[in-house]
């Protein structure tokens, strides 16, 4: 198929970097725009932006004069990828959606909207469907999905399996948060360097409502939410990518630890979310070793867009307790989105 050409929202961010990395011969789609804020609008990406990945950047986006972050200036599009601060992505992303652009969103802003689905294919890739109720009430040529926050992605694909297994009930989750979570430059070496920082704003109330969507049945062009509990702590700490998540869950019937690792293992993304460019291979990577998963080591297995449980033990208060670890840039956020978009096309919805 000929590649669908797509742009990037706030380009010059990590999240943005992220995506052109991952965009880079991709096999579906091909950037065609970059847009940045007004103090770079006009130049040359490479002269603008202060690349922070490990991996080059792209020759072909380094030449690339950045553009305004508004529809008509980005018309030869058809899917904008926003990494854009979630205040900017409120006003802004409505009015690419009113345009036509389907809008595949890291930001926070419409999430807990009835009308826009809230995705991780290899859980709900049916809550796609959305995107037709949502384009009816709102008169839109368009449309905004959004992927999650990247401390709930990792937590609910693991979730996802036991509950299909087994059922849950109640979760306790206390995040070990990675600093590249808080963008560019991020969080002071003088607050974080010897330090844990116990309180991340707005995060826990995000993972103690955003797995409930995601876990949530598609019900008459509306998400009823899951019946589940949540209580979350969130921290920040010095690692540089990869969220760790220890968990304990309270589940619908009672498993053993060996019963919850193959039901991890064995678990599959939805028929429609498989065999797509972005599709992690597999879902989850239980890890039996008594030390794993650590961020260093594990964070980019299946290219960072697999999920890694490890330490799958009993519970002396509920049932089971474990640790999941996620990349939170990768699969948490610009390879979220792009799975996202690939899962829109092959539903026709583009």
């Amino acid at each position: 198929m000929k590649p669908i050409p797509v742009a990037i929202l706030g380009a010059t961010g990590s999240v943005g970097q992220r995506f052109l990395a991952l965009l880079d011969n991709h096999p579906m789609f091909k950037v065609v725009a970059l847009a940045a804020s007004d103090r770079s609008e006009g130049k040359p990406y490479g002269q603008a932006c202060r690349w922070i990945l490990a991996d080059p950047m792209p020759a072909w986006a380094s030449e690339m004069t950045l553009l305004p972050a508004e529809p008509q200036a980005l018309q030869a599009a058809r899917i904008v990828f926003s990494a854009l601060p979630a205040e900017q992505a409120k006003t802004l992303e409505p009015e690419f959606a009113r345009a036509g652009f389907a809008v595949c969103s890291n930001a926070s802003s419409y999430r807990r909207e009835s009308d826009v689905p809230l995705l991780l294919p290899e859980v709900n890739a049916d809550h796609i469907q959305l995107v037709r109720a949502q384009r009816l009430a709102r008169g839109w040529q368009g449309c905004i999905l959004t992927n999650p926050n990247c401390t709930s992605t990792g937590l609910t694909v693991a979730l996802k399996a036991l509950d299909q297994a087994f059922g849950l009930k109640r979760a306790f989750v206390v995040s070990l948060q990675a600093l590249s979570g808080a963008g560019y430059p991020g969080v002071s070496s003088l607050d974080i360097l010897d330090n844990v920082i116990p309180n991340i704003g707005g995060e826990e109330e995000k993972v103690e409502w955003e797995p409930r969507k995601m876990l949530g049945q598609l019900e008459n062009d509306a998400i009823r939410l899951a019946e589940v509990r949540f209580s979350a702590h969130t921290n920040r700490v010095a690692v540089v990518d990869g969220h760790t998540v220890c968990v304990s869950v309270e589940l619908g019937q009672e498993a053993t630890p060996e019963q919850a690792c193959r039901a991890l293992s064995s678990y599959q993304a939805p028929a429609a979310a498989r065999n797509l460019p972005s599709t992690p291979d597999p879902v989850i990577v239980v890890r039996d070793e008594t030390d794993r998963p650590q961020p260093r080591l594990d964070r980019l297995t299946g290219g960072g867009m697999t999920t890694v449980v490890g330490r799958v033990r009993p519970d002396p208060l509920l049932h089971l307790k474990f640790v999941v670890l996620s990349h939170n840039t990768i699969r948490g956020a610009a390879g979220g989105s792009i799975y996202n978009a690939e899962l829109l096309v092959r539903e026709n919805l583009l």
